[in-house]
């Protein structure tokens, strides 16, 4: 089915097939991936990016601390964020980054 959605969307790879520059075996063992057009893979591309720079917006997130030590480098360079994921009467839960090796951990 993706094979003959990408044959009509992607001009190239059809008139690639057509004259013989992609075989039928070639097209069979085809990814999505490489069937896909230039368009579609810059697309991919950009999300991908962005979804890159979404997770590592965390790392620049929280209050910059020098309180706690890493269990894993033992540096004391972290970023914590505390956040209420139980009910309202129990502590805070503590979420910690180590900002030179990238471990993290939580406690309460």
């Amino acid at each position: 089915r993706s094979r003959i959605m990408n044959l009509k969307s992607n001009n190239m790879l059809r008139l690639n097939v057509l004259t013989g520059a992609v075989s039928a075996s070639k097209l069979s063992k085809m990814t999505p991936e490489e069937m896909a057009s230039v368009e579609m893979k810059a697309l991919r591309d950009k999300f991908v990016k962005e979804g890159i720079e979404d997770s590592q917006l965390a790392v620049v997130e929280g209050t910059q601390t020098d309180l706690l030590k890493c269990g894993k480098c033992h540096k004391r360079n972290c970023t914590y964020n505390q956040l209420q994921t139980r009910s309202a009467d129990e502590p805070m839960t503590t979420f910690v980054l180590c900002n030179e090796c990238g471990h993290r951990w939580k406690f309460c």
